[in-house]
């Protein structure tokens, strides 16, 4: 899995934006799912997803859309946030907001990649990790 968040956005953005892609691939796709951690207590805890998730930084847009083209064109599973979606407040209003745009007009800020690393890696190519 990767991550690649705009480089410009304000900490909390960031943050924000890696949490709602990540729980994206863990909604979607249940064998990305861990088992639940169980303390000595008998306690269990929310799993974790199974594999790392790789933070990337691309400097501009188009390093961005680079890297949306180059996981669509690989056919791996794309989670996408836009710019617009800062000023949403809930889930319907999110899904109208995508709903008006292309998949070539969407201003992204973030997106996650998940697929073989070999084709996530081709995905990335270029971008560095996050700082």
């Amino acid at each position: 899995m990767a991550v690649v968040i705009l480089s410009d956005l304000l900490d909390w953005q960031k943050l924000n934006v890696t949490a709602f892609l990540a729980s994206s691939v863990a909604i979607a796709l249940p064998q990305t799912h861990g088992a639940p951690l169980v303390s000595a207590s008998g306690t269990a805890y929310l799993p974790f997803l199974k594999h790392p998730i790789l933070i990337y930084e691309a400097e501009t847009g188009e390093q961005l859309r680079r890297a949306f083209n180059r996981a669509s064109d690989r056919g791996l599973s794309i989670g996408i946030y836009t710019r617009e979606l800062f000023t949403t407040k809930n889930e319907n209003e999110n899904v109208v907001e995508i709903a008006k745009f292309s998949d070539t007009a969407l201003n992204l800020v973030g997106i996650i990649l998940y697929g073989a690393s070999k084709e996530v890696d081709k995905a990335t190519d270029k971008l560095r990790f996050h700082r």
